[in-house]
């Protein structure tokens, strides 16, 4: 006969008695990665130009209104 206890494929979770769960990971390489924080990022050059384009058109369409 077939196992059905894990049929569904249910995980084994340990909890504490108060049921939260521990803050410490598994992967110890894990604690200074979540304490970095990504910086500004830099726009890339299509971005730019984009924006460049858009201004100038701003600003030629804004002298152009009676």
């Amino acid at each position: 006969m077939a196992n059905r206890t894990l049929g569904t494929r249910q995980k084994l979770v340990f909890r504490n008695p108060d049921g939260v769960r521990q803050g410490v990971p598994r992967n110890p390489l894990v604690v200074p990665a979540l304490q970095r924080k990504a910086g500004p990022h830099e726009k890339s050059p299509g971005a730019k130009r984009q924006e460049a384009k858009r201004s100038l058109l701003k600003q030629l369409l804004g002298q152009h209104k009676p």
